[in-house]
């Protein structure tokens, strides 16, 4: 059965990583969060003290990481692994937030993470959310999803997240990291936040998830019928 390549790119917090989780699961294909690999990066990074500017400190670390996603037996969810060990919930906390972006602003970074990226996704059937996916690692992609949402409400989605985990944290201090990570996205050197341009914008400002995931999956279909019949 034909399968195609599903890009989801957008700012943090639209709801790409949710979304692209569920049309995974319902189309049966493989979902890949390239956010949670750079996020897994600069969690072994503060861990270790590595110095950003050092490019042989970065390339010595990067030899040393092993990222991988397995399927949690308890509740189904896609977990992350850095060097064996789940860090799923680590490298969600706002202190990544904080730092995700300047690492992976790094050239040397994003060569090692859409090496790993287009090796997952070359047999297709997959649906990868990210910043850079429909522009770089898979420019060729049957559907490109380009995901956008007012600030405010994407603060006030990031804070019910963080409260959940446990994290209570000021809506203020939110809105300032995610200004922070959107001037850094958008305006690095190295494969900026961009929208490609065959995408389809999506603004999930006032979109319910289940809204959103149905969107998506009748224009999967919609690219499948289109890929098929070429």
């Amino acid at each position: 059965m034909q399968k195609i390549t599903i890009a989801v790119d957008g700012y943090s917090s639209c709801g790409k990583s949710t979304t692209a989780k569920k049309v995974a699961a319902r189309l049966g294909y493989s979902y890949i969060d390239t956010g949670a690999m750079y996020r897994a990066v600069t969690l072994y990074f503060h861990q270790h003290l590595v110095t950003l500017t050092n490019e042989k400190e970065v390339a010595k670390a990067l030899d040393n990481i092993q990222i991988e996603f397995r399927r949690s037996l308890n509740d189904g969810r896609n977990e992350t692994f850095l060097n064996g060990l789940n860090v799923e919930d680590e490298i969600r906390k706002l202190y990544i937030a904080n730092q995700v972006s300047e690492v992976s602003a790094i050239a040397e970074v994003r060569h090692a993470m859409v090496a790993q990226q287009r090796k997952m996704g070359k047999k297709k059937g997959v649906v990868m959310d990210g910043r850079d996916i429909g522009t770089v690692v898979f420019p060729d992609a049957e559907l490109k999803i380009f995901m956008t949402a007012d600030p405010i409400i994407r603060a006030n989605r990031r804070q019910i997240e963080l409260n959940e985990r446990g994290d209570l944290v000021d809506i203020e201090e939110i809105i300032e990291n995610i200004k922070k990570r959107d001037l850094i996205d958008t305006t690095r050197k190295e494969s900026p936040l961009r929208k490609a341009d065959d995408a389809i914008d999506i603004d999930t400002s006032y979109m319910t998830l289940d809204e959103q995931v149905e969107m998506v999956c009748i224009l999967a279909d919609e690219a499948l019928s289109k890929a098929i019949r070429k």
